[in-house]
């Protein structure tokens, strides 16, 4: 295995920590020591094309995801601090979804699983301290995963349960590091130490299950499958964290008692590794659709797979690979469809030499090209302000520019609150530019389709400065969203979205009136035919 050089690793040493707990890959690739293309269109963006008619216009819409992550480890985004009352978590917790509404998101990707912990009543793991203030594993007394999947779904955001699949803890002196004595009550590795390694050595080490171990993988499986059973969650999400990063100073990642008991003795280290990882990724996406067919499965990785110096077929960049310092290999994964989306972690500038964002964007368009793996991009809203491209306010506006060239579906935005402080403006830029108008969830060809039958608008009025329309379901499946169409011109344009049971409300009519139409969506975006039109004076 390759290591970084020691120089970089002592730059940085200090600010690897805090890069290490968010899983942002950037500094890993601007400082890695590598072993010694024009852009290509893809489809369409998401700018969209048009589904029926309200009446004799076309009906149009965007198909895109957008999201932002909300992190809990450590209190980085939510909650504030830990051992707040339930009152106060949960007034937080709305005030972010209240955020994504106001940037016209329609995902939330929580922190539900940062390390071997859970943020619900899991027989598998701890209760998170980043929730409750304490590392007894006691109960908060109410069911946070079930608050924040009713509240995201009730303003109409899908919810993705994230999850660290094999950290066990955090590093002291926030967390317990590697002692043992410092874990909760009733921590799985406390009754299965030899599933515990430690690293790196030294102050900075934290506990991980062993994944060379199947029965290890088997109970981190279970552990999150368990969330899936029990809520309504719309996705499982994974970020980049499966074998660790490596460090500098000669630590090693000692799984030697787990590689010397491999079934074929043939296989090096790393190409054991990467099957390790490969199993959970291909188990956990045939578990979850045998348990729900619906429930999505992605996984957000390290914006680099190889490099083409290195591999041919990699990208052209030169920087830190992932699929040879964390045994992550993303391709097969997309190649192979386990996944339903990949969101690479695209957290570099336009331009930056080692890993140039428009270098690197279209090599992920052309991985998932003849997939049915939807790419959406990680989006670095947290690099915001720094030195040199950075410290402009239009940089993440021109990524989402050239998003659309190529076959972007989407982006998830790290994190919630650089999104919330809107440093330079930048946050509020590309909202105007790219998220002026609501979007409607990407379809997935491979999930379950039930699109729900034409609904009936059986009123209309204005009120308060706002159109309202009452409806009624069509005969058949039942609806699970709706989707709003004023005509506009030549076209009928979407111009809101809300779960079954919301008002339909047109925030911002025309003076003059309007005709409207209205569409029933399953719980997979798949979209209905609309509504005859109705129109309403002033």
């Amino acid at each position: 295995m390759r290591r970084p050089g020691v120089r970089p690793v002592l730059i940085v040493a200090a600010v690897l920590f805090g890069v290490a707990v968010l899983g942002a890959g950037l500094l890993r690739a601007a400082l890695y020591d590598p072993p010694g293309t024009s852009p290509v269109a893809g489809p369409a963006g998401p700018g969209g094309g048009s589904v029926g008619r309200c009446g004799t216009v076309p009906v149009k819409a965007t198909r895109e995801l957008r999201g932002m992550w909300l992190t809990t480890v450590m209190n980085i985004d939510w909650p504030s601090r830990p051992g707040l009352s339930k009152e106060r978590v949960q007034a937080e917790y709305l005030r972010w979804l209240d955020l994504a509404v106001s940037m016209r998101h329609n995902a939330i990707f929580v922190h539900v699983r940062p390390s071997g912990d859970a943020f619900w009543d899991s027989k598998y793991a701890p209760w998170s301290e980043w929730l409750t203030g304490r590392r007894d594993g006691r109960s908060p007394g109410w069911d946070p995963m079930e608050f924040m999947v009713a509240e995201a779904h009730a303003r109409n955001l899908e919810f993705h349960a994230w999850f660290n699949p094999y950290r066990g803890t955090q590093p002291a002196p926030s967390g317990p590091g590697a002692d043992f004595a410092k874990l909760a009550p009733g921590h799985p590795l406390l009754k299965h130490r030899d599933w515990a390694i430690s690293y790196p050595e030294g102050a900075r080490a934290r506990l991980y299950f062993d994944p060379g171990i199947p029965a290890a993988r088997r109970f981190v499986e279970d552990a999150m499958l368990e969330a899936v059973q029990r809520y309504d969650v719309d996705g499982v999400h994974f970020d980049d964290f499966f074998y660790p990063y490596p460090e500098g100073g000669g630590h090693e990642f000692n799984d030697d008692r787990s590689f010397a008991r491999r079934a074929d003795k043939s296989q090096s280290r790393g190409d054991w590794r990467r099957a390790n990882v490969d199993t959970l990724v291909r188990e956990m996406s045939e578990r979850i659709k045998q348990l729900k067919p619906w429930v999505k499965f992605g996984i957000s990785p390290f914006g680099i797979w190889r490099n083409a110096e290195t591999d041919r077929t990699g990208s052209d960049t030169h920087g830190l690979q992932s699929y040879d310092a964390i045994y992550a290999d993303t391709r097969t994964w997309v190649r192979e469809g386990w996944l339903d989306y990949v969101v690479p972690q695209l957290y570099w500038a336009i331009g930056f030499d080692r890993a140039d964002y428009a270098k690197v964007l279209p090599w992920w368009s052309r991985l998932v090209e003849g997939t049915q793996v939807q790419l959406y991009v990680g989006q670095g809203d947290y690099r915001v302000g720094e030195k040199g491209p950075w410290s402009r306010p239009d940089q993440l506006d021109r990524q989402l520019t050239l998003n659309d060239r190529y076959a972007v579906q989407g982006s998830v935005h790290f994190s919630a609150k650089q999104i919330r402080q809107d440093k330079l403006g930048a946050v509020s830029r590309y909202r105007d530019h790219h998220y002026a108008a609501p979007a409607l969830l990407p379809v997935m060809a491979r999930l379950p389709a039930r699109p729900p039958a034409a609904p009936r608008v059986v009123a209309a009025r204005t009120s308060g400065g706002k159109v309202e329309l009452d409806w009624q379901p069509g005969p058949g499946a039942e609806p699970v969203s709706w989707a709003l169409y004023r005509v506009d011109g030549a076209a009928a344009n979407l111009v809101a979205t809300g779960r079954v049971g919301s008002k339909v409300v047109d925030p911002s009519p025309p003076a003059a009136g309007a005709s409207y139409c209205l569409s029933a969506l399953d719980r997979s975006g798949n979209e209905g035919p609309v509504s005859a039109p109705r129109d309403l004076s002033p």
